[in-house]
């Protein structure tokens, strides 16, 4: 079995956002590969197009959730409900290490600093940045997620 959460930390410090980072570390259980995944994810990076919302990690993680365990009928109302509350868990899981979903917050920023230009993956931005751990954190979240609820 692959190891989710150093895929996750390989990935983001290849160049894949935060999203793309967590939900690619997973094509073993999608069976996408990685530039499917990737180009699903793209969007959600830096918080959404890096608008500083919630953060892309967490996105990545529901992500997966939803190409696991996600429902498709949308007339069912208990599946439907089912599936949010293992989102709700797995947010609350997530802010239980880091406080927060939010990408601003996580990354201390005020809203609005953000803009659409990504910054350069330098050394000094991953040294600088708490983003590698919290796509790692993200994996460690879902992997016990998943090892407690079986497909």
């Amino acid at each position: 079995m692959i190891n989710h959460t150093e895929r996750a930390r390989e990935l983001f410090e290849s160049g894949y956002n935060c999203a793309q980072a967590v939900f690619g570390a997973y094509t073993d259980l999608t069976g996408l590969d990685i530039d499917t995944a990737a180009k699903i994810a793209s969007s959600f990076g830096g918080g959404m197009g890096r608008m500083r919302e919630v953060c892309g990690a967490v996105s990545g993680m529901f992500l997966v959730l939803g190409y696991v365990y996600g429902y498709n009928d949308p007339c069912n109302s208990e599946v439907k409900m089912e599936h949010y509350k293992r989102v709700q868990k797995l947010a609350e899981d997530f802010k239980a290490i880091h406080t927060s979903i939010i990408c601003r917050e996580l990354l201390d920023e005020k809203k609005g600093e953000a803009g659409y230009v990504p910054a350069d993956r330098t050394p000094e931005y991953y040294a600088s940045r708490p983003c590698t751990r919290i796509c790692m954190d993200a994996a460690a979240v879902l992997d016990k997620f998943i090892e407690e609820n079986p497909v």
